[in-house]
Formats: C-alpha cells, structure tokens, sequence
C-alpha cells in the first residue's frame, strides 16, 4: 500500500489533483497526502486533526442529518453523503435521495454523494443537488473504462 501510495502521490502532484487517503492515517503523513477521510467508526475527528494538522483535508462519512450536523460543528473540510443506494461497496442502510437533498440544502460545507451510484441513477443524484460524486464499481466493472467515463462525464455536463 506504501509503495502504491508513493506513485498515486507523484501522478496527484504532477497533475494537480488532490490526493485524500481513506482510513489509513499514518500512510497520508508518510506520503505527503493533501487529506484523509475517516468514517463514523474510525478515529476521532479532534484527534486525528491533532495529528495530521490544520492544513491537512479531513473528510468524514456521513449517514444521517445529526452526523452531517456534527461534521460541521467539528470542523470537517467536506463530508461523505450515502450509501445513497444499495451498493456491495458499504455496510451501511441506505440513506436514500431525501438525505442528500437535506445535505445539499442545509450543510455550507462540500459533500461527496457516494453509494450506488450508476450511469442509470447519476441524473438523479445532480439534480438532488450533488456537485460531487463517487462511483466506484460502475467504472472499475465497466467492460470499457475509458468509454464509460466519457458516458459519466456527459451526464454530469448536460
């Protein structure tokens, strides 16, 4: 994972993306990662922030408007929303289209809406108010990635 770490670090820079590590606090200090992003059972915001310092991205999973809420409060820079739909990616219960509707509304800082997400549903989620998405086995099971990817794009410009 180190060694994984270290390239995604050098293409992240290269090209300008930011690079967040999920979960593994202490790969992202080794590699220099711009963040990470915890979920509701991982490490405590206020101590992993301690950690990794105030310039450093912190994401927190969300699954319910009390734990968007309390992201906020604690200073998180975004939060995950979902698992919108069911998805074999999470262990959660669903959350539904109205969950990310309350979060596109009512929370001021960036959200990812992650969770089931497919070329079928990807309208749907942007017009619930998703500025963001995460769509995970819909483009590493596309038969085509390249294709797909330029189908997802379409979607989200149109």
């Amino acid at each position: 994972m180190y060694e994984e770490a270290i390239i995604l670090r050098k293409i992240t820079k290269e090209f300008g993306v930011i690079f967040i590590i999920n979960d593994h606090i202490e790969l992202a200090m080794m590699v220099e990662a711009d963040g990470v992003h915890i979920g509701q059972d991982d490490w405590p915001f206020l101590e992993v922030r301690k950690l990794i310092g105030n310039d450093k991205i912190i994401g927190i999973s969300t699954h319910s408007k009390a734990q968007a809420i309390e992201a906020v409060k604690l200073g998180a820079d975004y939060i995950g929303v979902g698992p919108i739909f069911d998805t074999n990616t999470k262990d959660y219960a669903t959350v539904g289209i109205e969950y990310l509707e309350f979060v596109a509304k009512n929370i001021s800082i960036p959200f990812v809406a992650i969770g089931g997400i497919k070329e079928h549903n990807l309208k749907q989620i942007i017009n619930a108010g998703a500025k963001s998405v995460a769509l995970v086995t819909e483009i590493t099971k596309a038969k085509n990635i390249t294709e797909k990817i330029h189908t997802l794009h379409k979607i989200i410009e149109a």
